[in-house]
């Protein structure tokens, strides 16, 4: 499988996008095992627990989901303005700020005891809504680093037109999109291993995919 010919930014090649999802998929698991069943970057998840336990009244348990769905918002709107006042700094990209902002974040949380699960979990979701609003493509394609139905409806969408119209590149994106999903997977399965072995210091591997993710990004922009 192999991208089509372009040059892309090196926020978009398959390395970086490959450490995002692993770190995605790591996060997930790490607030949703160890952070009271809160999901870091399935925010529709939150929302549906939101809304079952506002309809039983636990206003408490209320704010458990709702404070990470607008810190994840807060994450968004970060990026967003990053990249609008720093759109093209020659010494430093501004995902590359991003990058590192997300990075520090996560390596806070992994200092912050059981207590304070609201806490944590809303910087982890600020951290994923930097990350989702920073890093949307991969290959010059629109792809998600931190959640999996817009890839997988993709996915399958185009393994459809494959196997009607049979062209290369149906194919490849399919494969692609697929093959992220399972990156994706398999930071959660990291991320299960990661707290049985850490607790609470386990969402520092995440951090550390996300410096290995810088570190590539600061390498020259290959041909393709």
């Amino acid at each position: 499988m192999a991208p089509a010919k372009g040059r892309f930014q090196q926020s978009e090649t398959l390395p970086v996008g490959i450490l995002l999802a692993l770190s995605g998929g790591y996060m997930d698991a790490y607030t949703y095992l160890f952070r009271d069943h809160v999901f870091a970057n399935a925010q529709t998840g939150n929302l549906v627990l939101f809304a079952v336990n506002l309809s039983e009244g636990r206003l408490l348990d209320c704010l458990r989901y709702l404070v990470p769905v607008l810190a994840f918002g807060a994450g968004v709107f970060l990026a967003q303005a990053v990249r609008l006042r720093f759109p093209n700094r020659p010494q430093v990209h501004w995902r590359q700020a991003a990058l590192v902002v997300e990075l520090l974040i996560l390596s806070a949380v992994g200092f912050l005891p059981v207590e304070v699960n609201l806490l944590a979990n809303s910087l982890v979701s600020l951290a994923c809504g930097i990350q989702v609003q920073s890093f949307r493509k991969v290959w010059g394609k629109g792809l998600a680093t931190t959640m999996c139905i817009g890839n997988f409806r993709t996915a399958t969408d185009s393994l459809c037109s494959y196997f009607y119209q049979r062209q290369p590149e149906q194919r490849r994106t399919a494969l692609l999109y697929y093959g992220m999903i399972a990156v994706f997977l398999l930071g959660a399965v990291l991320g299960n291993l990661g707290v049985k072995c850490l607790g609470a210091g386990a969402i520092w591997a995440s951090a550390l995919l996300l410096a290995a993710a810088f570190a590539l990004m600061c390498r020259p922009v290959p041909d393709l």
